[in-house]
């Protein structure tokens, strides 16, 4: 899922384990990486696939956040049971896109994630600027 909706796959690069992180185009870690590892070669990695374990699991909100602070300007996924009311703050976080599972995309159709789509409006900060 991106801000225009759901797309179908364009990474032709794959995704190795970050301790391939000196050679491989793309790269999928878990919420527990050791994201100061990964900062010499964040300026070479094409994307990042962070996996969530768990629905209720944000810990990769703060990796996307983190990788961002980090300088890391690749594309950013976010993968596993992430939901569309997720989706406003995973792009806030840092995240490029969603990996919509198939069973949640079936659960909750594109009308209902493109619904947050306007990611940059209605977060509390944003109103208190007024």
């Amino acid at each position: 899922m991106r801000d225009a909706g759901f797309v179908a796959e364009d990474w032709a690069g794959g995704f190795a384990p970050p301790a391939e992180a000196a050679t491989a185009a793309g790269i999928e870690i878990d919420p527990g990486c050791d994201l100061p590892a990964l900062a010499p070669h964040l300026g070479r990695i094409g994307m990042i696939r962070v996996r969530f374990p768990k629905y209720a699991d944000g810990r990769g909100f703060t990796v996307a956040r983190r990788l961002r602070a980090m300088g890391y300007a690749g594309r950013l996924r976010a993968a596993g049971p992430v939901i569309a009311d997720q989706y406003a703050m995973a792009r806030r976080a840092g995240f490029d896109e969603v990996e919509v599972e198939p069973g949640v995309a079936a659960r909750q159709p594109e009308a209902q994630w493109r619904a947050r789509a306007d990611w940059r409006a209605g977060d509390y900060q944003a109103r208190l600027r007024g």
